[in-house]
């Protein structure tokens, strides 16, 4: 049996206040019961800076867009890690040879458990992520590209540390005939239920050499079959390759996606300073030189002084 009382009015929160009360039901014989009479108390709270629904409270959870549209909670984040992925890495500066340690992470609040999938990384020598030169090391929706180059070892790391994080490895690039040896980079990452199995459009593939064959984090090998032919097919962008660029080790330009949508963004990382692999040599060699001609032209004028004496 319910009882309501009048709602109360708050300059927050709209309450309603009701009771449940349950009443034992005589089971066969009247004389004994087996359950113990209760009242329950219930109170409903409506945000008064919120929109109400008066649709009936439905038993499993909204769908993903919807909840996500109305709530706006999501927080995406990328950060560069120390090797053992323990801490976030200190130090922007890099030598070619070396490894970025990459952490794509969702903050999910209140939402069901989602998967987070990095559906592509462009790294570009200015924080215009349309300028160029550029370079798509993640493409196709989740396809390590770069992973498939010769010279490089590039590979998601599975398994993951929880389905709201991702995280990969790249070998460091610099793009050839830049003097700034500037990176910044520029990763879409989306989210889907965590209890929608991947697929073509949400993946993270990696290209594993010894076998010559496309592995993904989770799934089966089917979703990574279209990081070999580049035809992922997702809705609404070309995944067409664009013109190479010029850059360094030959790698190809490709354009990012247009603005983010819902349960998507861009995220930046960067500026990184990329150093050669000889550059602490070739700053040692120039400084020796500078120290030695400051020292010549210090002798030279010594001599002159005393030969053309005040």
């Amino acid at each position: 049996v319910m009882q309501s009382a009048s709602p109360q009015v708050t300059p927050e929160a709209l309450i309603y206040s009701t009771s449940l009360n349950y009443s034992p039901v005589h089971a066969g014989n009247p004389i004994i019961i087996r359950t113990s009479p209760a009242v329950v108390p219930i109170e409903c709270h409506y945000p008064r800076r919120s929109n109400v629904s008066s649709h009936a409270i439905q038993p499993t959870w909204a769908p993903f867009h919807s909840t996500l549209s109305s709530e706006q909670r999501l927080l995406f984040s990328l950060h560069l890690m120390n090797d053992d992925w323990s801490t976030e890495r200190a130090s922007p500066v890099f030598q070619l040879g070396e490894v970025l340690h990459m952490q794509a992470s969702v903050s999910v609040e209140n939402h069901a458990p989602l998967r987070l999938f990095v559906d592509r990384c462009v790294a570009t020598p200015s924080p215009d992520k349309g300028s160029s030169p550029q370079y798509a090391f993640i493409d196709f929706s989740g396809c390590m590209v770069d992973g498939r180059l010769d010279d490089a070892t590039s590979t998601f790391i599975s398994p993951r540390p929880r389905l709201d994080v991702l995280q990969f490895a790249v070998d460091v690039f610099k793009f050839a005939g830049d003097s700034s040896s500037l990176l910044y980079i520029t990763c879409h990452l989306k989210v889907s239920p965590a209890s929608q199995p991947p697929d073509p459009q949400n993946k993270a593939c990696s290209f594993h050499k010894p076998s010559g064959l496309w592995a993904p984090v989770e799934g089966t090998r089917a979703v990574c079959s279209c990081c070999e032919t580049w035809s992922c097919g997702t809705a609404g962008r070309s995944l067409q390759p664009s013109t190479p660029s010029h850059q360094h080790r030959g790698r190809p330009r490709r354009e990012l996606p247009l603005g983010p949508a819902l349960g998507e963004a861009d995220v930046m990382l960067g500026p990184l300073l990329i150093h050669g692999a000889g550059s602490h040599v070739g700053l040692g060699l120039a400084a020796g030189s500078a120290i030695l001609l400051l020292a010549a032209l210090g002798a030279l004028a010594a001599r002159r002084m005393h030969s053309n004496p005040v």
